[in-house]
């Protein structure tokens, strides 16, 4: 292969992964510059990735596509007046987006009384949103499907914190969780416990139970989907406790979806 023209390399490599083009890149100095084309990362990254960064507050400056996608691998870009963030999954460069909190749904979100909205550190967005007091609690996004990576199973998460100082109410009593589709009414229903990890594991049987992200907040399963590229509509994400016992402390930096 030493004997192909570098253009005939890169368009080879292009055909396997991100992974595997870094790895290539050590075989010779032909290999290093084939690896490294624009070619070959326009390839890795989606099809759509110039309307992408171009609804960006800060559009990201790269000087070669490679950058770029592990610009977008590192660092989320805000997206849609700061509301939405895009990033991409670096062992594939499957597309990952995240809702703020002001792009959701919360019942009551703009009624001072029982939500407040603050900034706080290591948040992607300006704002996240405080529960003060409820008894009804109701909280949902939607993506259109199409923005999503086809062939693709994604998985939706609620990222949360539970603030200690005006924490009560959350204790074992489960919320219920849903992702459907919404032309085709396609549903995936489940519980989850948002408390749970203030208790001990081996206590309760909870099959949904809070893991603790890089970022230091709190993520839960809302429900998984397989998007094959055909189907239409939005994706509608959604966690509720409609138990009526009074609750807050919750603090709701968003909905994230990414690849399974």
């Amino acid at each position: 292969m030493a004997d192909f023209p570098e253009g005939c390399i890169a368009d080879i490599i292009s055909f396997t992964t991100p992974r595997d083009a870094c790895r290539l890149r050590l075989v010779s100095t032909t290999f290093r510059s084939a690896a490294e084309s624009d070619t070959v990362w326009e390839k890795f990254l989606p099809p759509d990735f110039s309307s992408l960064v171009s609804r960006s507050t800060h559009p990201p400056i790269f000087s070669r596509l490679k950058d770029l996608y592990f610009t977008l691998c590192n660092r989320p870009l805000l997206i849609d007046g700061g509301r939405k963030s895009f990033s991409l999954e670096k062992e594939t460069g499957k597309k990952c987006f995240m809702l703020s909190a002001r792009e959701l749904c919360i019942i009551w979100g703009d009624t001072p009384r029982y939500w407040k909205w603050i900034s706080s550190p290591k948040t992607r967005f300006e704002e996240v949103a405080l529960l003060l007091r409820v008894c009804w609690l109701e909280i949902s996004g939607k993506i259109e499907i199409s923005m999503l990576s086809p062939s693709t199973r994604y998985t939706a998460y609620l990222v949360f914190k539970l603030n200690r100082q005006f924490l009560w109410g959350f204790n074992i009593q489960a919320g219920d969780t849903s992702i459907r589709v919404s032309e085709s009414g396609e549903t995936v229903r489940g519980t989850a416990v948002l408390g749970a990890h203030l208790y001990k594991r081996e206590e309760e049987n909870w099959h949904n139970y809070p893991e603790e992200r890089k970022d230091g907040w709190m993520e839960i399963e809302l429900g998984e989907f397989f998007y094959h590229g055909r189907q239409e509509g939005e994706l509608e994400m959604r966690f509720e406790d409609l138990s009526g016992h009074w609750k807050g402390g919750l603090v709701v930096h968003g909905i994230e979806i990414r690849p399974k």
